[in-house]
């Protein structure tokens, strides 16, 4: 492999305030928190290192399954959750601003914004240049329109993952759809890397995930108590690895059980994120990044736990549902197509309510608030009809907010909070 030279980097670390929200958002967890400045340390320096030392880069959306990509010998970056880190980290306007004076709309997702503006303008984006993007359209539309920006203007290939919509469980002719579209980027990769797949590092990436994410039930499932173990927030921070390279390795299985044993021995010491609850609520859309520490902060003064959020929640499950789906390795490439449908931004209004409907009842939600996200219309395009429907069946307390999840010019503080105690004002009676 031929080395490169590696372009000029800034992810916002030499930033006085570089720990920002989401380093706030987890400070409770001394040793996990520990863990995953150090996982994530590691995995911002293996891009570098790997792109210096002549490796194929990959850029992939956050939903593609790793796991496949693991039959290979890549350096595997993610835009999306490069772009959250920076929003956490305070920099998310300035970035989006870069990318509106390129032409592009304050409209477009705060995420692509984020990223263009990054890469394009200054070109000191954190992320090496790839040789390969591969987009999915079980996220969202416009998340394809932002990858081909890059197939445009530096001609790089770009390879589209068409994942069906999902209105039930998925049908055996859109996973075979689906496994088909493997092979040929399978086939795509070797002829541009002259590299072989291994399908057996796929299955040992499969287990690892699969081991992951059954220690992450077992966090999430800490938030069922009362007082809550977790919160949403805390499962915003610690998801990281699961939206890197580090999915379906060893060290994202060590990293979710290190933080779910510890959350678990809080608990038996009495040790609370809102020691004072009176409300339990579920967050609905996007963590809004710029946000984490000052919100969670906010609302545990108001003895609110946000205790669930199927954005989270969603990890490891399939077509809505709560509990965990545990993954066979046998057929690798059928085994990554039928976990496609774990996203929430796949669901139709039907599998949406059935998950939400379920969330209430098995954590004991008081009140839902739906986060109208500016940036992402794909999540929030169903909120209105799925709170009246969900407040018809369960009787549950709904707010809405306006919030964007890394543009923080998008946001009042006030204007949310004004709604939200509303909202415990009438679940307090």
């Amino acid at each position: 492999m031929k080395p490169r030279a590696v372009p000029p980097i800034s992810d916002g670390h030499d930033r006085p305030d570089a720990e920002g929200a989401r380093e706030d958002a987890i400070r409770r967890f001394p040793r996990s928190r520990a863990n995953l400045k150090k996982i994530m340390a590691a995995y911002s320096n293996g891009l570098i290192e790997g792109y210096r030392n002549g490796k194929f880069v990959v850029w992939i959306a956050a939903l593609f399954p790793v796991e496949l990509l693991h039959g290979f010998d890549l350096v595997i970056a993610v835009p999306e959750n490069h772009a959250a880190m920076l929003a956490a980290r305070g920099m998310g306007a300035e970035r989006a601003e870069a990318a509106e004076r390129l032409g592009f709309s304050m409209d477009l997702c705060s995420y692509a914004r984020v990223d263009l503006g990054s890469h394009l303008e200054t070109d000191i984006g954190g992320l090496p240049h790839p040789d390969l993007i591969i987009s999915d359209s079980n996220n969202c539309s416009l998340l394809v329109k932002w990858f081909d920006v890059y197939r445009r203007e530096r001609n790089i290939p770009h390879f589209v993952v068409d994942v069906p919509f999902c209105y039930q469980p998925q049908r055996a002719e859109d996973r075979a759809y689906i496994t088909s579209q493997f092979r040929e980027l399978i086939g795509l990769i070797e002829e541009l890397s002259g590299q072989t797949f291994d399908p057996d590092s796929v299955r040992r990436a499969i287990r690892h995930t699969n081991e992951a994410n059954a220690h992450w039930h077992r966090f999430l499932s800490l938030a069922r108590r009362r007082p809550a173990g977790i919160t949403a927030f805390d499962t915003f921070a610690h998801m990281a690895p699961f939206i890197s390279a580090h999915r379906g390795t060893p060290v994202h299985a060590d990293h979710f059980r290190i933080a779910a044993d510890e959350a678990a021995h809080h608990v038996e010491d009495g040790i609370y994120p809102v020691p004072k609850e009176k409300y339990r609520l579920l967050w609905d859309n996007i963590a809004p990044w710029h946000q984490l520490g000052a919100m969670s902060r906010r609302l545990t003064e108001l003895g609110a736990a946000v205790v669930y959020a199927p954005y989270t929640g969603c990890i490891g499950t399939i077509e809505g549902k709560v509990e965990r789906l545990p993954a066979d390795n046998a057929d690798p490439l059928d085994t990554l197509a039928r976990s496609q449908n774990f996203t929430v931004t796949s669901y139709g209004m039907g599998l949406r309510l059935e998950a939400l409907v379920e969330a209430v009842e098995k954590y004991q939600i008081d009140g839902v608030i739906f986060s109208s996200n500016r940036s992402c219309k794909v999540y929030s395009v169903m909120q209105m009809d799925t709170a009246r429907k969900l407040k018809q069946k369960t009787g549950v307390s709904t707010v809405f907010v306006e919030v964007d999840h890394a543009d923080p010019r998008k946001y009042s503080e006030e204007g949310v909070f004004v709604r939200i105690e509303a909202l415990l004002e009438e679940i307090g009676g």
